[in-house]
């Protein structure tokens, strides 16, 4: 199996701006926007929180309720009405597709997503971020893999409830939809929970960047994430300049682009018991 750890929502390029953690510690994911989606902002809801007013508050109006968004990784069945048969999807294309299958990346393997986050407060003036919390990358939701579909067709008939997927309303090469397993299913945790979802609050254990790191792509990893004895490193990390080891944990200078980093998690024993072990704490209910 693959773990994959996949950059997704707003951040300094795409949105402009963190996604927010609310007061609560609620993770709101801000998807980033897309003219040929056929869903807006405010379609949308995260955990009973509508999308529209965050987006308008935290980009001071550059983009609003009726802007349309990339909803992908789609996750969550209460985020919009949905047809019968829905499953949670995420779609992929281009040079980053290229890179997965290159990396074997398929049924089974597991995607972990991670965005720019930054604590956020009411206003007088609406949700604003706290001037003095700095932003950084924070895990934020999962997908185990069903199935690979290429998009170089029409859709299966079992599969017609995905046509409003936003990847389905692209023409483009190496175009491609992973489906999510309706059940994790990962040693340990039986098939109890989904294959795919969110997680509920912030925590330490699920902030990438480290507590007093300068950059937010300044990583604190746990110790086994090292690339030693033999063991092939993180995707686009190979060079070993990015690693150093420390008394309890790996630190990495993650690359500033790249959407997807893969790891071999039959290299790394540790990686599979990790991941599940965070799913199991920090789902969303």
């Amino acid at each position: 199996m693959r773990l994959i750890l996949s950059r997704k929502g707003f951040d300094s390029a795409a949105g402009g701006v963190p996604s927010p953690i609310l007061p609560d510690g609620r993770l709101i994911v801000l998807p980033i926007p897309d003219d040929h989606s056929l869903t807006t902002y405010g379609e949308l809801a995260q955990d009973g929180e509508p999308l529209g007013p965050l987006v308008g508050d935290l980009t001071r109006g550059r983009l609003t309720g009726r802007d349309r968004v990339h909803l992908d990784p789609d996750l969550l069945a209460q985020s919009l009405p949905r047809p019968p048969g829905w499953r949670p999807l995420f779609g992929q294309m281009g040079q980053a597709q290229g890179h997965l299958r290159n990396q074997g990346v398929g049924p089974g393997d597991l995607f972990l997503f991670f965005g720019l986050f930054r604590q956020v407060a009411p206003t007088e003036n609406g949700w604003a971020f706290v001037p003095e919390e700095r932003p950084r990358h924070v895990l934020w939701g999962w997908m185990q893999v069903e199935r690979v579909l290429p998009l170089d067709g029409p859709l299966p008939a079992e599969l017609v409830w995905a046509r409003g997927h936003p990847h389905c309303q692209r023409q483009a090469a190496n175009n491609v939809l992973y489906v999510a397993r309706r059940h994790l299913a990962l040693d340990g945790l039986g098939e109890t929970l989904p294959g795919a979802g969110i997680f509920s609050r912030d925590a330490t254990a699920l902030g990438l960047t480290a507590p007093a790191a300068v950059k937010v792509s300044d990583w604190r990893l746990p110790s086994w994430w090292y690339p030693g004895e033999g063991r092939p490193p993180l995707s686009y990390h190979a060079d070993r300049g990015r690693w150093r080891r420390q008394a309890g944990y790996a630190e990495l200078k993650a690359v500033a682009r790249g959407q997807e980093f893969v790891l071999d998690a039959a290299a790394y024993p540790e990686a599979l018991p990790w991941a599940a072990e965070l799913i199991r704490a920090h789902a969303a209910s």
